[in-house]
């Protein structure tokens, strides 16, 4: 039998600043087989502690049990489960003064798939996602249509070309999708590498970082 909801009571780690006196918030979504701890390990590297941190442990190490190329059908109880955990966190964030514009999102394998698709059913401003070796879920066919505007969310997709489990059109379909809801879209594509996250990608999360510390916050004068 498929859990209802198998993520809502996993653990979260936090790290770095305390919410109350955070410029922003950066929330990281390990891939299958990963964990928490090294999500938070991953943070502490990019050495930006201004931000608070939080990296959500998925139950069993996966967001979901299927290929990312599956009917979503095989997918959504996990996949739903996840989105709740993230809503809910970002619900956290933003009680603790924190809107979804300085919030950034980091998703490596299954956890990119996570931060994307929650992405596009809850669209807004946010201050950044970075996406390695990932895409939205579901089987290829005709585009999707999600309502809603990420209203100038910069979005940076990156994937190795030799990846045997993501392959090069599901980047590009996810980009076209994510450009018609408004975000700016970076992608790019790495020489002989499979599914691993490389340094340009942990490059550019930390320059989404800086954009968001270094923007203007409520009540700024403009």
């Amino acid at each position: 039998m498929v859990p209802r909801d198998p993520h809502r009571d996993q653990p979260v780690l936090a790290g770095g600043a305390p919410l109350s006196q955070a410029a922003g918030a950066l929330v990281l979504l390990h891939g299958r087989g990963g964990s928490a701890q090294e999500m938070l390990n991953l943070a502490r590297e990019l050495d930006r502690p201004q931000f608070a941190w939080f990296a959500p442990q998925a139950a069993g190490r996966m967001w979901y049990p299927f290929s990312l190329l599956e009917p979503l059908e095989r997918n959504r109880s996990h996949l739903s489960s996840a989105i709740g955990l993230v809503k809910k966190l970002l619900g956290r964030i933003e009680e603790a003064g924190l809107g979804a514009e300085r919030v950034v999102l980091f998703g490596f394998s299954q956890g990119a798939g996570v931060v994307l698709d929650f992405a596009v059913r809850h669209p807004c401003r946010y201050g950044g996602i970075v996406a390695a070796a990932g895409g939205l879920l579901g089987p290829e066919g005709p585009a999707r249509d999600y309502t809603g505007s990420l209203a100038g969310t910069p979005v940076f997709l990156g994937l190795g070309d030799r990846d045997p489990h993501v392959p090069k059109r599901r980047m590009t379909e996810t980009a076209a999708i994510l450009e018609r809801m408004g975000a700016v879209v970076t992608q790019r594509i790495y020489p002989e590498v499979g599914h691993a996250l490389v340094p340009d990608e942990l490059a550019a999360l930390a320059a989404v970082l800086d954009q968001v510390s270094h923007a203007p916050g409520p009540g700024s004068p403009a």
